[in-house]
């Protein structure tokens, strides 16, 4: 919120999923479910989803592309939140999927997605997750090492389909952590040192291993639209006449709006700066892929917490204490992300108060948010951030001992869980006595 008294406008937000409103209650109703009852049902923290928002989102970027190309993927880069619920919901909608890892490929396989529509990323593949993938029949495998392609080459008998990872030396405007497209990058194979030139002759080279195409990541959390067509532009040039490039993945990265003052890019014009870049350097031109994953989720999703102190240090803040933390959203101390806060129960009245809000965690530094203005927060209130659906579920922890939370989607007024809250007995269900 603001730092000046102001009435929420939920409806109005980006940053809540779309069809958020203040109820005749005076509360938060997210996918036509009342917050504070499904705080009371299936209790807090919890991670809430409105799916008809995540349909709806797969749905815009399915028309942009269908309106620019016949020829397109569009992958859901599932690290944002690798919940089978939405791995399902994906497959529904018509989308392929990007796993990073086996247990990835796993929930991908197990929600439905035909094995022809994953792509395997991962800058440190096993051997047992490249086995895995290969036995399952994984469509596409993006290699990422010298040592990999050797690897990978050695244990087929057969075919399989591969793209080559490049660090285009693309540096957008993000938090450094989540830039990806540099030379000092532990992805993929450099442009500028003529790594990747080399890694395009030893997968020609190899005996199993087919080069289908290209891929590019240069960040995330990306509100700028001009480095893809650098990125874009820089892939070009490692096509010649002894080789096509039918498919190019162009990655992901568009941002999303954490606070009501952010204006990301819509989807619409992001997918028309992609389509252009490529049709402009790449003749002829080939299937276009992008991995959107954070645009997908990331406003889908709010957490709810039940606030359980509130602590006053005169003349220099006031605490609010939640049930949670970084171990359900560790993105503001990795990254010291900002977020918004409304009190669910209060959400059509005047934000009047200036608080922090902190973490139960035994950290100085679990804050998720400093100087959020809320309407007249107290012991027992459900307080609840928004934005959090991506990022939120995927990098949850266990730290002092706390189960991780629930995850619940809402449609239609129907709230519904799909992933369990985890109990203190899960906590040592590994232990070996």
């Amino acid at each position: 919120m603001s730092t000046t008294s102001e009435r929420t406008t939920v409806e109005a937000s980006p940053v809540y999923p779309a069809g958020s409103r203040v109820n005749e209650r005076g509360h938060l109703e997210i996918g036509g479910c009342d917050v504070v009852d499904v705080a009371a049902e299936f209790g807090t923290p919890a991670y809430i989803y409105a799916e008809d928002d995540i349909r709806a989102r797969a749905s815009a970027y399915l028309e942009a592309f269908r309106s620019r190309t016949d020829d397109f993927e569009v992958l859901y880069a599932s690290k944002a939140a690798p919940i089978t619920g939405i791995y399902r919901l994906c497959a529904e909608a018509g989308l392929s999927v990007d796993v990073a890892s086996g247990g990835e490929l796993y929930m991908a396989l197990r929600a439905g997605f035909d094995p022809e529509q994953i792509y395997l990323h991962g800058n440190n593949k096993t051997e047992t997750e490249l086995r895995y993938a290969t036995d399952s029949g994984v469509g596409h495998v993006i290699v990422d090492s010298f040592g990999e392609i050797e690897r990978l080459d050695s244990m087929l008998d057969r075919q399989q389909d591969v793209l080559i990872r490049v660090t285009p030396g693309i540096l957008p405007t993000t938090h450094s952590y989540v830039q990806t497209g540099g030379l000092d990058s532990k992805f993929g194979f450099g442009l500028e040192d003529g790594l990747a030139e080399r890694a395009i002759a030893e997968v020609r080279a190899s005996h199993n291993l087919r080069l289908v195409g290209l891929h590019a990541h240069i960040g995330s959390q990306i509100f700028e639209l001009e480095p893809y067509v650098s990125a874009i532009e820089a892939l070009a040039g490692l096509t010649g006449p002894d080789w096509e490039c039918r498919i190019l993945n162009v990655g992901g990265g568009l941002g999303i709006a954490y606070t009501s003052a952010d204006e990301p890019p819509s989807i619409d014009d992001y997918v028309d700066v992609k389509i252009r870049g490529v049709k402009r350097v790449f003749d002829p031109v080939p299937r276009v892929l992008i991995e959107p994953g954070r645009s997908l989720v990331g406003n889908a999703g709010v957490t709810a917490y039940e606030i359980g102190t509130v602590k006053e240090i005169p003349n220099v803040r006031t605490y609010l204490s939640v049930n949670g933390g970084m171990s359900d959203n560790l993105r503001p101390m990795l990254y010291g992300s900002r977020y918004e806060a409304i009190v669910a129960n209060r959400a059509g009245e005047v934000s009047d108060t200036l608080a922090t809000v902190a973490g139960m965690h035994c950290e100085s530094g679990d804050i998720l948010i400093t100087d959020a203005m809320l309407a007249a927060p107290a012991v027992g209130d459900i307080l609840v951030t928004p934005a959090t659906g991506a990022y939120g579920y995927s990098m949850a922890n266990n730290y002092n001992g706390v189960p991780r939370p629930a995850v619940v989607f809402c449609r239609d007024g129907d709230a519904r869980v799909v992933v369990r809250r985890e109990t203190w007995d899960d906590l040592v269900a590994r232990d070996v006595e």
